[in-house]
């Protein structure tokens, strides 16, 4: 392990699912649904969607907690919520004043639903944050940091400055499991 790169462990964007921008939530959670059925117990199965643009660059990343803010009705109390932390009020405090505030709408109503599946991805996916980037050439070492620092589920994966895959935190450490697996033996 101690020589392995990131390419060593990433998955190709050929082999990940992915979506192109316009696609909607619908068409979206089909895909991962789809990725995810492709799953064997030799492999992870995938917990997000990469947004491609038209010419196939990757944009942005729809995971399972994106999907489930585009259907939880919108009520602009959040960023209040985020104003109101700098004055050190406790977690407890911050849940009661959300769910206070939220709104009465039931989020698995069928016209809510419905309204909200025809929603554009590009509309509710994460775009890539600077941290968010590991060479194909870095070590794992650089990986498991930038994991850990940054608290991501994944990195995308660079050649130059294309990205060419994803590294997903469960192949990491099912990586570093088998070596600590090795040790004891």
């Amino acid at each position: 392990m101690k020589n392995c790169l990131v390419k060593d462990l990433m998955i190709p964007i050929s082999e990940y699912a992915t979506v192109t921008l316009g696609t909607s939530l619908t068409d979206a959670v089909l895909a991962l649904e789809k990725a995810q059925n492709a799953f064997t117990s030799s492999k992870y199965q995938h917990r997000a969607i990469l947004v491609l643009d038209h010419d196939g660059s990757v944009v942005g990343k729809v995971g399972q907690l994106c999907a489930l803010q585009a259907i939880e009705p919108e009520y602009n109390f959040n960023d209040k919520i985020e104003e109101i932390k700098k004055y050190n009020f406790s977690e407890e405090y911050l849940v009661r004043l959300r769910e206070r505030y939220r709104s009465e709408e039931t989020v698995l109503e069928t016209d809510h639903l419905q309204d909200i599946a025809e929603k554009k991805v590009e509309e509710f996916m994460q775009k890539p944050r600077p941290g968010e980037f590991v060479a194909e050439n870095g070590t794992i070492d650089t990986a498991i940091h930038r994991l850990v620092s940054g608290r991501h589920q994944s990195l995308l994966v660079t050649r130059q400055k294309r990205i060419i895959g994803i590294l997903r935190m469960a192949d990491v450490f099912a990586a570093v499991s088998h070596e600590i697996h090795n040790l004891a033996d």
